[in-house]
């Protein structure tokens, strides 16, 4: 089966590959080219042969850059599992602790952009071998930092940031130009499926290294062992193939001119409203959720779990509206739609509060890393697949048009909003609970004499309760 007709250096398409194309549908022009209509002003492949990958060939490449993908997030989170040893090693604070994360983040954002730009006009398997040496060589260099300079070590968290945007921002790409349609939705799913999985098990290496050696330096001498295995394995079993051969443009695409970055951020920006309002509504709900909460718990003691159970009852009918005026009309759709987005980002500072003020000061960490865990496990990395999953069953039994798959997309999408909705109910049953738990905490804080059992009930009152958060 070929799934990816394009165009790569060296390589041929046989008769029976290019009539397997032709039976799936692929027009094909002069010289067995796929051809297609239609063209952005992205730039262009540069190979002229026709490009053809057996199916086994694409899975077992997908599979590699799923095991990196797990390393890199592995590497997000692994400082969080052995933060007090590397704050009390370079005698750094909180709130410089705080500021790991702050350094490594900031150095992702700043450097995406420019790794997107080398992602459409070099050869992608180059970036993405550089982004591997870069997070692995500044992880491998962090253990062996003297603690009489903590700023190397906050150095070293950068580069590794700047290493992972390459790796976030271009392994997308590829799995897109191997796969199409179904099969592009479901591999993309499991690769993000490994975001959490990846976060969890940085935290977990780095909190079984240091319990089983005594050192938190050999947590970052034991993954770089792993991303040398995965360079040599993206090396070897991983290609770059031609950009948009999956949708069979590579004919028009390779006589197209080759855009200007600012003209390609000019076309996206057509086509990036949703982008805009998330950014726009997460900034604006963040922000009026944390006031909102500051100012009201002054008056109620359950205004944290109010503030989230409203905003989530009311986000669910406005993104329900969103969904179902979409093919009436747009412009009210968007303004829903915005509107849900806010909503839903007021709750996300409010939770984070909540889960801190119910969980005893030394079991915070392990809090966190269970909400991001939950959270990740029960929305974005399950979600895509069960959407999709409804979308490509309820299409089996429709005719084969746009409309059609529009409604399927649209329908099973609204499922989601019964359970924003269904959200909203448990933050109602916890403001029942919230004042009960964080009283058992302060307890339990200040020595209050109490048993194990409620100790236990309220850490995993406070990470049930977060988990809620859609």
């Amino acid at each position: 089966m070929c799934l990816c007709p394009g165009s790569h250096p060296g390589s041929g398409a046989q008769a029976g590959e290019a009539g397997a194309m032709s039976a799936e549908g692929w027009d094909t022009g002069p010289g067995g080219h796929p051809g297609a209509s239609g063209a952005g002003p992205c730039p262009p492949g540069t190979a002229s042969a026709p490009w053809s990958l057996p199916h086994w060939r694409a899975c077992l490449a997908a599979a590699v850059l799923c095991y990196i993908n797990l390393l890199n997030y592995m590497n997000w989170f692994i400082v969080a599992g052995m933060l007090l040893d590397i704050q009390n090693f370079f005698q750094i604070s909180d709130s410089n602790a705080g500021l790991l994360q702050t350094v490594f983040i900031c150095s992702l954002l700043l450097s995406a952009p420019v790794f997107g730009y080398l992602g459409d006009r070099h050869g992608r398997k180059a970036t993405l071998s550089v982004g591997i040496l870069l997070w692995s060589g500044a992880g491998l260099s962090s253990s062996f930092i003297s603690p009489q300079h903590p700023w190397l070590f906050f150095l070293s968290r950068g580069v590794v940031g700047i290493g992972s945007a390459s790796y976030s921002t271009i392994a997308p790409t590829v799995l897109g130009d191997l796969f199409v349609r179904d099969q592009r939705t479901r591999v993309l799913a499991i690769f993000y499926i490994f975001i959490p999985v990846g976060s969890g098990l940085g935290y977990v290496l780095g909190s079984a290294v240091l319990q089983l050696t005594g050192n938190w330096h050999w947590a970052f001498r034991v993954l770089p062992c792993l991303e040398a295995v995965a360079l040599i394995l993206l090396i070897a079993l991983v290609p770059d193939p031609p950009r948009g051969a999956a949708e069979k443009q590579e004919e028009v695409a390779m006589g197209a001119l080759r855009s200007s970055w600012c003209e390609d951020v000019r076309y996206l920006g057509r086509n990036l409203i949703f982008g805009i309002l998330t950014v726009v509504t997460g900034i604006i709900g963040v922000v009026l959720g944390a006031e909102a909460s500051r100012r009201y718990k002054k008056v109620n003691p359950r205004a944290e779990s109010l503030i989230c159970a409203y905003s989530l009852l009311i986000a669910a009918p406005c993104l329900y509206l969103a969904l179902i005026l979409a093919p009436v009309t747009l412009l009210a759709s968007y303004v829903f739609l915005a509107l849900g987005e806010l909503l839903l980002s007021c709750n996300w500072a409010v939770v984070a509060d909540i889960l801190l003020s119910v969980v005893v000061p030394r079991c915070r960490g392990t809090a966190e890393a269970l909400q991001i865990t939950v959270g990740h496990i029960l929305g974005d990395a399950s979600s895509p697949y069960l959407t999709g999953l409804v979308s490509s069953t309820l299409r089996a039994g429709r005719p084969d048009s746009y409309l059609q798959s529009f409604l399927s997309l649209q329908q099973s999408f609204l499922g989601c909003t019964f359970v924003i909705a269904l959200a909203g109910g448990c933050f109602l049953l916890t403001a029942l609970r919230l004042e009960r738990d964080q009283a058992r905490a302060r307890q339990l804080d200040t020595g209050t004499p109490g048993s194990k059992d409620t100790e236990s009930q309220a850490l995993l009152s406070g990470t049930g309760a977060a988990a809620k958060d859609p």
